[in-house]
Parts: C-alpha cells; sequence; structure tokens
C-alpha cells in the first residue's frame, strides 16, 4: 500500500539505485509491518536544473548526494513507527548505497484508505 517515490541527481550506479529501491521497501516491511509483496517504488533521475535544494536547512548540511524520499501511505501510524521508518530508511541506504544520514530526505504522505486503486478501476480497501 505504500508509495515510494525516490528523488536524486542522475550519476548513481545501477547497484545502488537498486538498493536504495529495495532498502525503502524492507524498512516499511519493518517499521510499518507492510505485508510481503507490497511493493511500489519508483525511482526518478534529474539533471542538475530539475532538482533544487538547500545546501543546508534546519542545521542539516545537504550536497550533490541527497536523495528525496517521499512515502505516500495510509494514515494512522504511531510518532513512534514514523521514527522508526526514518532511522530504518537512512541506516539501510547508508548500508547498501553509501548514502550519509544528511543526505537523506523523507516526506510522508498519509491518506485514507480509500484513496488507493491497484488496477481494475477498483478501489480495493474501501
Amino acid at each position: 500500500m505504500p508509495l515510494v517515490r525516490i528523488s536524486l541527481l542522475k550519476g548513481r550506479n545501477e547497484a545502488h539505485k537498486h538498493a536504495m529501491c529495495e532498502a525503502a521497501y524492507e524498512a516499511l516491511r519493518e517499521a510499518f509491518g507492510i505485508p510481503e509483496n507490497d511493493k511500489f517504488v519508483v525511482l526518478h533521475e534529474h539533471d542538475r536544473a530539475g532538482f533544487v535544494y538547500a545546501a543546508s536547512y534546519l542545521d542539516v548540511a545537504h550536497d550533490d548526494d541527497l536523495v528525496i524520499v517521499q512515502i505516500t501511505a495510509n494514515e494512522g501510524r504511531t510518532l513512534d513507527q514514523k521514527k522508526a521508518l526514518y532511522k530504518a530508511i537512512v541506516g539501510r541506504f547508508e548500508k547498501a548505497a553509501g548514502v550519509k544520514p544528511n543526505n537523506v530526505l523523507i516526506n510522508l504522505v498519509e491518506v485514507k484508505k480509500e484513496n488507493w486503486s491497484f488496477g481494475d478501476g477498483v478501489a480495493q480497501y474501501a
């Protein structure tokens, strides 16, 4: 049910990109308890002109290795689950693809269950 969008500058190798996609999915399994095969991850690569970021925000430095992760998921997770997800993503990205923790920006968008259709024009969760 979560939809993960990963955005980054062009130039990373295929192994790192695949590792980040898998790391996001595994972090969601760990922190949110999503079911096996509930894997929907898209990775977007951008030219420099299409990837604009602050070099520092809230005392967190960013550089060209910045990875922006946006997750759309059903509402209802606790604050502790969300914090666990953020930590799990950062740890897995660093281990799998060498992305430093300061270069992982995560945005969680919560939606109602009826806002999904997994195919056939049916709102499976409604």
